[in-house]
């Protein structure tokens, strides 16, 4: 146990996360905890009941700090403790543990066709009233009558006022009080979460997740146009395709600077789907996925806030590319790149995050874990700029043995 204070404890891990994100040498690699419902395994919740039941949940999240001892730590209830609003909402983009799926069983993502590929000009015109009137919507029942709303850009002078007539509709007004209902929910979940991120920091734990951000192209492709219609849109709509990313990134890198700067955490979460090998050539790549994403990222580092960027899949084709950015401003977080091979073309210009293997902490042994995690240590970790975690986080099946196992590498091996 150590005999050092909550804020000293504090201080020291956010130093050394820090120091590996400019690149240095610090006293030893750190360990960063990120995961869905593995809380819920530890605890011996179903992952329906972490959905639902937001005090459980909280104390899951607390026996795994004490299991782990984490350097930081993603605070999980943001994704996790969602159930009744998604319910309330009638969000239609998710199927989640017990409804839709199992009761243990993580979320499915229904990828369809939210945007139509001649809505493009409706989103370019007027990228907030397409999301009003249009994709709302579609996606969330509780959302439906805004399809009702005036059209705000055409408002002037006294047309502006006959148009409040709009908010006296009785289904507008019903619909008003359910996403009033929903935001209810959600703050009631945002209070116990905030409070347990409070409680942690007293206890010296750091967050490692400030605000969140996506790539433009995953932007159109996961939740507008759908898998099939954006790869199609590269061919058929690639001028339309590119004017909407290119809006897109401005939107989201605003939003997230926005919604950032008043979180002590300074790392913004970004998860990448399609811009990896197998989905798409170098050219498309540098095409379509690159550039959107590098502006954004550029943005983040400007607004003084680091990108931590995650590769899902593999990417080494792109390792060539995706340094072209400020050195020591940002995190790459690969699930099954080589990280040897990442820190050779890298190693001085990202902070590097990951990447022992889902299937190992699933199905492989303490010792397997270990033996991994010291060979990461040792050469990845050789100079700084290197922070311990799981390919994709702490699947939600691994065994809480292997998780040990990887968390308390870092107490034992030296870069």
């Amino acid at each position: 146990m150590s005999e050092k204070s909550g804020e000293e404890l504090y201080v020291e891990r956010v130093q050394r996360i820090q120091d590996n994100i400019e690149l240095k040498e610090t006293d030893r690699v750190p360990y960063t905890f990120f995961s869905h419902f593995w809380s819920a395994t530890l605890a011996e919740m179903t992952f329906e009941d972490a959905m639902y039941d937001y005090d459980r949940y909280n104390d899951a999240m607390r026996k795994t700090m004490e299991v782990l001892n984490p350097d930081d730590y993603a605070m999980t209830q943001i994704f996790i403790s969602l159930g009744p609003t998604l319910e309330r909402m009638g969000f239609k983009q998710l199927e989640w543990p017990g409804h839709g799926t199992d009761p243990n069983v993580s979320y499915q993502f229904l990828d369809k066709e939210y945007m139509s590929a001649d809505e493009y000009d409706d989103y370019l015109r007027d990228p907030t009233g397409f999301f009003l009137r249009k994709y709302m919507p579609r996606v969330a029942t509780a959302f439906e009558p805004l399809a009702m709303l005036p059209n705000f850009s055409s408002l002037y002078y006294t047309k502006m006022i006959r148009a409040t007539t709009a908010f006296a509709n009785p289904k507008l007004m019903e619909g008003f009080e359910e996403i009033a209902a929903a935001g209810r929910e959600m703050r009631k979940m945002m209070g116990g979460a905030i409070a347990f991120t409070q409680e942690m920091e007293a206890l010296g734990y750091p967050q490692s997740i400030g605000g969140t951000a996506a790539a433009p192209f995953d932007h159109f492709a996961d939740y507008l146009r759908g898998s099939k219609g954006a790869m199609l849109d590269m061919f058929r709509h690639k001028d339309k395709l590119l004017e909407a990313m290119e809006k897109a990134a401005y939107f989201i890198a605003e939003d997230t600077i926005d919604a950032t700067k008043h979180n002590p955490c300074k790392q913004v979460f970004i998860p990448l789907h399609w811009g990896l090998d197998g989905f798409m050539s170098p050219d498309q790549f540098n095409t379509f996925f690159w550039p959107q994403l590098r502006k954004i990222i550029l943005m983040l580092i400007e607004a003084d806030l680091t990108p931590c960027v995650l590769w899902e899949g593999d990417c080494d084709t792109r390792l060539e590319f995706i340094g072209d950015i400020p050195a020591k401003k940002a995190i790459y977080w690969f699930e099954k790149t080589d990280l040897k091979k990442a820190k050779d073309v890298l190693g001085d210009v990202v902070c590097l995050r990951g990447n022992v293997p889902s299937s190992m902490l699933t199905t492989g042994t303490p010792d397997d874990v270990d033996e991994y995690c010291k060979d990461l240590i040792k050469h990845v970790g050789k100079g700084g700029g290197f922070i311990l975690d799981g390919a994709i986080g702490v699947p939600d099946e691994a065994k809480v043995d292997n998780v040990v196992a990887m968390a308390q590498s870092v107490h034992k091996y030296t870069n």
